[in-house]
């Protein structure tokens, strides 16, 4: 196994041939930022377990970018892709600012932010704790991944299907598992979440309605006894109440009690759920090749 400098994965991803199909190996513990452009198709990197690889960075949506301005939520992400087909493997991706107090302004810390489509993660960890995961766009697939964090810390309008993943709060006092961000009901955008647990600290909403149109299934989860009752917030809009696609389905654990959820949200039959619990709400057969 070749070991890599802590500049590799920088100069790896800005001068890879453009689609070109490679692998590397990785093996290290780095602190560096890296933002694959939207030329360079096709790339796969993999490292030697989650606890062994790790690329982290610290920055947040108040930090003072080149340009003398904030980033933004945006330009936080410790690690970013723009161009499809990315593949990661046993690697953790980490934003270290910790946990922001309530009410705090500007602390969206961003991990890893993913904007192409046909994206596939397998036995990764997202650590963060404000905003950990920007599922920006595209359609994209979580294997065996291990997300921390604790507000709307899986956010974004992608169309993404987390399988076998385990979600985990690290909430001081109130936080939220996802932010999803459909805006139109035209969109074929959402997350579903089959066969995950979901555990941690705090009091913890299932999603907030960061979108008008915002969908999220939960189907054959464990939900610990941390969720709020609720299950869902509506972003102070009560219009949201009447757009929203929010749904469980044969889930378990003491949180998943559909008793004292909100009426606006679904318990989905097996016919509604049939639709998010494969690989077909994301069209895997046609691009996930592993």
């Amino acid at each position: 196994m070749q070991e890599f400098t802590p500049q590799w994965v920088k100069t790896f991803v800005l001068n890879f041939f453009q689609n070109k199909r490679e692998k590397k190996d990785i093996k290290f513990s780095n602190r560096e930022k890296v933002n694959i452009s939207p030329f360079k198709s096709f790339i796969t990197i993999e490292g030697e377990g989650a606890d062994n690889t790790i690329i982290q960075y610290g920055d947040t949506a108040q930090t003072i970018g080149p340009n003398g301005k904030p980033l933004g939520t945006f330009g936080s992400a410790t690690f970013a892709v723009n161009s499809p087909y990315f593949q990661a493997k046993n690697i953790t991706f980490k934003n270290t600012t910790p946990v922001p107090p309530p009410g705090a302004i500007g602390k969206q810390a961003v991990a890893f932010r993913i904007s192409a489509d046909t994206a596939a993660f397998v036995g990764c960890k997202f650590l963060g704790a404000q905003d950990t995961l920007y599922d920006h766009l595209g359609r994209h697939y979580y294997k065996d991944c291990y997300i921390e964090g604790s507000v709307d810390f899986i956010f974004g309008n992608g169309l993404s299907f987390f399988e076998g993943c385990h979600l985990h709060a690290i909430a001081q006092v109130t936080g939220a598992v996802t932010a999803q961000g459909r805006s139109s009901m035209l969109e074929d955008t959402g997350f579903s979440f089959v066969n995950c647990k979901v555990t941690g600290s705090g009091a913890l909403y299932l999603g907030r309605a960061w979108g008008p149109f915002s969908r999220v299934i939960f189907a054959y989860t464990y939900m610990d006894n941390i969720i709020i009752p609720k299950g869902w917030h509506n972003w102070g809009d009560p219009l949201r109440e009447m757009t929203v696609f929010y749904g469980q389905y044969k889930c378990s654990g003491p949180g998943a009690s559909f008793a004292g959820r909100v009426s606006w949200c679904r318990e989905l039959t097996e016919q509604e759920a049939k639709p998010f619990i494969s690989l077909s709400f994301i069209d895997g057969s046609e691009w996930i090749k592993f």
